[in-house]
């Protein structure tokens, strides 16, 4: 049974410092389906306790007793994909079958590829006279979203173990029971206690006192550009390391030699899954001007037949919004976009057909955008696309890079030669030739308010480690 109103500190379950609770809402019927702890700051303190006395140990084992530990987990992971996807399914409304196959899916793939990255790291260098050894940098704190809930959980928690630090994490209060579950896989799995933690509450208390905590080394924030600049201002004082993975406003440019409906088509599909609810969705579609009715015909007929409505159906597509609080914003940003003058081709205000109870977003589709539309500059976070004409390639590279943001951006031409040179133009983080999806090996992480640092691979691992050097081995 999942421990929704405890904690895993050092090994354990334990009950709050303070009892403190709130209700976990379902966004597919906005009825609560039970109560979790909040922690507080003296929850923090118990946990990094627990955190700092374990590294003493945890930080002295070896690459194989690493690799013996997350082999472990990712059999004992195997064995709870469906109660990680029902879990997701039931608290941010992703499709059932999408939550299984893609959402817990992508957990336990960052849990193979950095194990693949561990058994070959080199931990050691000579350079010139000295050695450069790696070492983990410490306790980390973690603080994950309601998006891709595992995802981003297990894309921090398994570089951390490979390097050998131990951690806090915070998960998101949306969708507390996935991180609950993980917490118990990796009980199961032998995690040796107080190497993970995990510690339930809200932001502006536990993600606070974790940001600015002198016994904390690192934070590793993924979340809004907001939240992200007010985790880094609590962390300065202390001169922790900050790593963050935060907003997007991707762009997607399909250029004039592209295979139009497939490029069109993909596009629309990528911004409309998880319900529009992903840091990296292609939301700003840049196209030929000369093809805009035609971009525009293949866009609303995907729009028409993406289907919302009960995540546990087999012929749902897309789900809803994860809370009220976001399906008010997508309101006023879907309104804000009829205001400016944008061509609604498709959805609009208000729910889908049919539906009368829910977070549920139409998917909608807009064109002849300008870039300087609120619909344009803003992160919207659900099933919302924009698309913005433009006249020839340069033009395009200026659009997709006149943005605060720069985590990806994606590109379609008739050559992958002439994709990849536009491509290195674009101020973005990843890049995507031709519907060609991430490769979990290569760093994921953006450029400019879309944060710093890498995850991912070997790129991820190195985020946890500090680099020594021992001069006085003499020449190599």
């Amino acid at each position: 049974m999942v421990q929704r109103m405890k904690f895993y500190i050092d090994g354990a379950w334990v009950d709050p410092v303070a009892p403190k609770s709130r209700p976990v809402v379902n966004p597919a019927t906005e009825e609560p389906m039970y109560e979790i702890a909040l922690g507080s700051a003296a929850d923090v303190d118990r946990a990094i306790a627990a955190a700092r006395k374990a590294f003493e140990t945890y930080s002295q084992t070896s690459r194989d007793e690493r690799v013996a530990l997350l082999t472990r987990i990712v059999e004992v992971y195997k064995s709870r994909t469906k109660d990680i996807g029902a879990a997701i399914s039931d608290e941010m409304g992703a499709p059932l079958r999408f939550a299984e196959k893609f959402q817990a899916g992508a957990g336990l793939g960052h849990i193979l590829s950095t194990l693949e990255v561990l058994k070959s790291y080199d931990f050691e260098e000579r350079v010139g006279s000295a050695m450069v050894v790696r070492e983990p940098v410490g306790v980390v704190g973690m603080i994950t979203p309601w998006n891709w809930p595992l995802n981003q959980i297990t894309c921090k928690v398994a570089p951390a173990l490979a390097a050998g630090c131990t951690m806090i994490l915070k998960p998101s209060e949306f969708t507390p029971s996935s991180a609950l579950i993980f917490a118990e896989i990796l009980h199961e799995a032998g995690v040796p206690k107080g190497v993970f933690n995990l510690v339930m509450g809200l932001g502006e208390e536990v993600g606070a006192a974790m940001s600015a905590h002198p016994g904390i080394d690192m934070i590793s924030f993924t979340g809004s550009t907001r939240a992200g600049i007010d985790v880094a201002q609590r962390a300065a004082p202390t001169v922790k390391r900050v790593s963050q993975e935060l907003g997007g406003k991707s762009p997607n440019l399909i250029l004039e030699d592209a295979d139009l409906q497939k490029a069109v088509a993909g596009g629309v599909a990528q911004v409309f899954g998880n319900s529009g609810q992903s840091c990296n969705a292609p939301t700003r579609m840049l196209v030929p001007r000369s093809k805009m009715d035609e971009v525009i015909a293949i866009a609303k007929g995907v729009a028409e037949k993406t289907k919302a409505g009960d995540p546990r159906a087999e012929d749902t597509r897309i789900g809803p919004v994860v809370s009220s609080i976001q399906f008010e914003k997508i309101q006023a940003l879907i309104a804000k976009g009829i205001e400016e003058g944008a061509t609604l081709v498709a959805g609009g205000p208000g729910r889908p057909e049919g539906i009368d109870k829910g977070y549920f977003v139409r998917p909608t589709v807009f064109a002849n955008v300008g870039n300087d539309m609120t619909i344009a500059r803003e992160e919207i976070f659900g099933p919302v696309l924009a698309i913005i004409g433009y006249d020839n390639e340069d033009e395009a590279v200026r659009i997709a890079n006149d943005t605060p943001y720069g985590l990806a951006a994606y590109v379609s031409a008739g050559s992958i030669e002439r994709a990849g040179s536009v491509a290195r133009r674009i101020r973005a983080g990843n890049v995507n030739l031709n519907g060609v999806p991430n490769e979990r090996l290569a760093p994921f992480g953006g450029y400019k308010q879309s944060g710093n640092g890498r995850e991912w691979g070997r790129f991820g691992l190195e985020e946890y480690l500090e680099a020594k050097a021992i001069a006085g081995f003499g020449e190599a």
